[in-house]
């Protein structure tokens, strides 16, 4: 193993048991080309490490610090033991992962070495050949697609979605196991007609199943914290029993679409 292969993360959780299969650990890598304004964990979007106030002490402290390979896998085999036990392993999250490429695949390799189960949440924006090599290595996937039109995602997360969709179908080919989400965000993606042209979408990608996330606000203390400005405030939070309808459009697509 390469001792020098290092990158920057933010946190690593463990005993995470809603970040894939079984009881897990999860290393939050830090850095993301997208700035989707509902991110719930804003403290990954910056690359290099930044400062947080701290509601505790008052005080700022520093988000995002360098680690090798090594030392991640030292904090992931303790809890070897638990994986076994409940079918578990590592998750790598973010942030987005593709953004430290060479690192984490460097990771992913290195639990397969150790015979872990593997996962990965991304957002699928990375050049296909990258994304090809790192999903070798990846069991469960978690992504998600904000919005079916290009304009309307590049002009409210940045960046266009031609890549994610193009990722997302390879990885349905390859018969990953997968779980597709739509983050339902008011005023952006959320109409039924929106619901409508995703279905259709996903009907010539021969994808059958979605997951849906009803917006909520639960990142919106953090942007306070990091000196941000939140724009989401005034929009309503979605419940399930909210988008009754809107699921409603994906079932009569044949696709089965569940919160």
């Amino acid at each position: 193993m390469d001792e020098k292969q290092s990158g920057i993360i933010f946190n690593i959780q463990h005993f995470s048991i809603h970040d894939g299969p079984g009881i897990r650990t999860t290393v939050f890598l830090k850095g993301c080309p997208l700035r989707c304004p509902w991110c719930a964990n804003p403290e990954s979007q910056n690359r290099q490490p930044e400062s947080m106030l701290n509601q505790v002490t008052n005080t700022l402290e520093t988000i995002g610090e360098y680690r090798t390979v090594e030392e991640i896998m030292e904090e992931v085999l303790k809890d070897r033991d638990f994986y076994e036990e409940s079918g578990g392993g590592i998750t790598l999250s973010g942030g987005e992962i593709f953004a430290q490429f060479d690192f984490a695949i460097a990771i992913l390799k290195e639990a397969k070495k150790h015979n872990l189960h593997t996962a990965i949440e991304t957002t699928a924006f990375a050049k296909p050949e990258e994304f090809k090599e790192l999903i070798e290595y990846v069991d469960f996937i978690y992504t998600d697609l904000k919005h079916y039109n290009q304009l309307n995602h590049r002009k409210v997360t940045g960046v266009n979605n031609s890549l994610i969709i193009k990722n997302i179908h390879y990885a349905f080919a390859q018969q990953k196991q997968i779980v597709l989400r739509i983050p339902v965000i008011p005023d952006f993606n959320d109409s039924l007609e929106d619901a409508a042209a995703f279905a259709q979408l996903f009907n010539q990608l021969s994808i059958t199943t979605v997951q849906l996330l009803p917006f909520h606000q639960f990142g919106e203390n953090k942007y306070k914290l990091l000196g941000r400005n939140y724009t989401m405030s005034d929009a309503k939070p979605y419940h399930p029993e909210d988008l009754v309808e809107y699921q409603n459009i994906f079932l009569q697509h044949q696709i089965n679409c569940y919160f």
